[in-house]
């Protein structure tokens, strides 16, 4: 029995067995007893008329047997009764499974004896046995009949429960059937599968999961894919390079001045930074990205980050601004890791910031958190944009060439290394106001 279908519609049917059998055998006995009961008192009065007439006419009890033994007598008054004489002395049983002793106790009986009575005068007793039903009684005719009748209406509930529980059954074990057969072939690298939402119960709530993780495993399978491709590029622009100059350094081409060797060297570290990012997103990734955590002032972070990329702003001609609000909450974080943060998020900043433009770091307290902003007031970014930034190796600008635009890891490092403290990181633009990256952690107080 490994079949659900099977062991659904063997459990709907035991069920139903159990409830009919315990339905009809109380029916069958409650009907048979209210039977019996009506058929004794429908013709109680017309025994008693009977045997009173039989003792007028004979002046006795004698042969009074014989007439009980006759069926057509047995068939009119076959309920269960006993009539008694004067002294006690039993004078018919009907039906007779067994003889009574000689002397009948009617003090025993739990029914009122009836007292025949002929001519003034109490000639015998009649006593209803309370016997059950006896097939050997004619009067069983009907109540086999109301039996037959009960046993065939359960028959046919049972029939319908079966015929019910396979339709359930059937029904119920359909969405796990097509969950069976989409995860096989998921199992066998098909990934896009769905299943349909048939209810909105348990098995409605498993398809839609299921189809989630699908489409996860397809979105997850096409990153993969691209990010494959991507890092095959970003590593080929500079190994081409170095390659290049390399070979025109070895066959004579190029003289080995400082200018060339500065363009091997940058493209070196520009591989070597590329190696770095990678490893960080693969640590993190694994859950193995080591972080010394300490309370440190919002503030003294931005300082931080405006140090290390203050003399690009000036270079660049943009104003470069910090600021902090007094008494700010400290943040549990560690100091490199979110410093790396800030100074990714000024390094965009820097880079889509015209001359003559300006850039504020600024802490802030939001409820009982933080939050740190890096504000540009650069072209901004498209909303379409906006929710693929922090996705690997993603630009918003496809045409922009990789040496103006980084490796594209930046903003998804950013985006871990928060996450992984604890915080939260998004942003906010509107095209041609500028844009806001902003970084939300839990304050503590100093």
């Amino acid at each position: 029995m490994r079949s659900l279908t099977v062991k659904l519609v063997l459990a709907f049917t035991l069920v139903s067995l159990v409830g009919i059998a315990l339905v009809a055998l109380i029916a069958a006995q409650f009907t048979g007893n209210q039977y019996r009961q009506f058929f004794e008192n429908q013709n109680r009065e017309a025994l008693i008329a009977d045997l009173e007439d039989y003792y007028q006419r004979t002046g006795s009890w004698r042969g009074l047997d014989r007439v009980a033994r006759n069926p057509a007598f047995v068939q009119k008054y076959g309920w269960g009764f006993v009539v008694v004489d004067q002294a006690g002395k039993v004078i018919i049983q009907v039906p007779d499974p067994g003889r009574l002793p000689e002397s009948f106790n009617a003090q025993v009986q739990p029914d009122r004896g009836v007292p025949i009575i002929v001519d003034g005068e109490q000639v015998g007793t009649y006593y209803n046995l309370g016997l059950r039903f006896d097939p050997r009684v004619p009067l069983s005719v009907q109540i086999r009949r109301l039996y037959t009748a009960l046993v065939m209406a359960s028959v046919g509930a049972v029939l319908a429960s079966i015929l019910l529980g396979v339709l359930l059954a059937r029904s119920l074990t359909r969405t796990l059937r097509e969950l069976k057969t989409a995860t096989q072939k998921v199992a066998r690298g098909d990934l896009e599968q769905q299943v349909p939402i048939r209810s909105q119960d348990e098995l409605g709530e498993l398809a839609d999961s299921f189809n989630q993780m699908s489409a996860d495993l397809v979105k997850s399978r096409d990153l993969r894919r691209q990010m494959t491709a991507d890092i095959a590029h970003e590593l080929r622009t500079p190994l081409t390079v170095v390659l290049g100059h390399t070979e025109a350094l070895s066959d004579g081409q190029l003289p080995p001045d400082p200018e060339t060797f500065d363009i091997i060297y940058d493209e070196t570290k520009r591989l070597n930074r590329l190696v770095d990012d990678l490893r960080t997103l693969s640590l993190s990734d694994a859950g193995e990205l080591h972080l010394n955590l300490q309370l440190i002032s919002p503030g003294d972070l931005l300082e931080r980050a405006a140090a290390a990329r203050k003399q690009e702003a000036l270079g660049s001609e943009i104003q470069l601004q910090v600021e902090a609000v007094e008494c700010l909450l400290r943040v549990n974080v560690d100091a490199d890791r979110m410093t790396q943060v800030l100074v990714n998020l000024l390094d965009n900043a820097l880079r889509y910031t015209p001359a003559g433009g300006k850039i504020n770091l600024i802490a802030r307290p939001v409820g009982e958190s933080v939050e740190m902003v890096v504000r540009d007031t650069g072209p901004g970014i498209a909303q379409p944009d906006q929710e693929h930034l922090f996705e690997r190796f993603y630009r918003a600008d496809g045409s922009r060439q990789r040496e103006e635009g980084g490796s594209g890891l930046g903003l998804a490092i950013a985006k871990s290394l928060v996450e992984h403290q604890g915080g939260q990181i998004r942003v906010e633009s509107q095209p041609g106001e500028g844009a806001a990256f902003i970084v939300e952690l839990p304050g503590q107080a100093e």
